[in-house]
């Protein structure tokens, strides 16, 4: 009798020992999923005119043109996720960015894009 009730203690405490573990790790992924939140949601094209860039603090101030579903033409100031783009920007830059849902600060994967009223070469063969 005995040892089934030692053999019982034992199957009832790793148990407890499991949960305890499954419920702390759930709650940890769940604080760490922030990161990845913000790709989850509608993502949008984001196009404007750069007038000024301060590297040292990586942030961009970029008039933006109209993104229905999104915001209004503005300008505003916007930090990049690759700060390296920043060195060759220069004020009246036309940019291509991706922005999501909800997040109103960050511009993704910046590039200066030419404008739209210059001539494409293609060369001859």
């Amino acid at each position: 009798m005995y040892k089934m009730q030692c053999g019982l203690s034992v199957v009832l405490f790793v148990t407890c020992v499991c949960l305890v573990t499954a419920v702390t790790y759930g709650q940890q992924a769940h604080k760490n999923s922030h990161v990845f939140r913000v790709f989850d949601k509608k993502e949008f094209v984001f196009r404007g005119r750069v007038e000024k860039v301060d590297a040292d603090a990586k942030t961009v101030v970029v008039t933006n043109d109209n993104i229905r579903g999104w915001r209004s033409s503005m300008t505003a100031s916007y930090t990049v996720n690759n700060p390296e783009v920043l060195r060759d920007l220069m004020p009246g830059d036309p940019v291509r960015a991706k922005v999501y849902e909800g997040d109103f600060k960050v511009l993704y994967d910046l590039e200066v894009v030419p404008p739209e009223d210059t001539p494409a070469f293609f060369p001859r063969k």
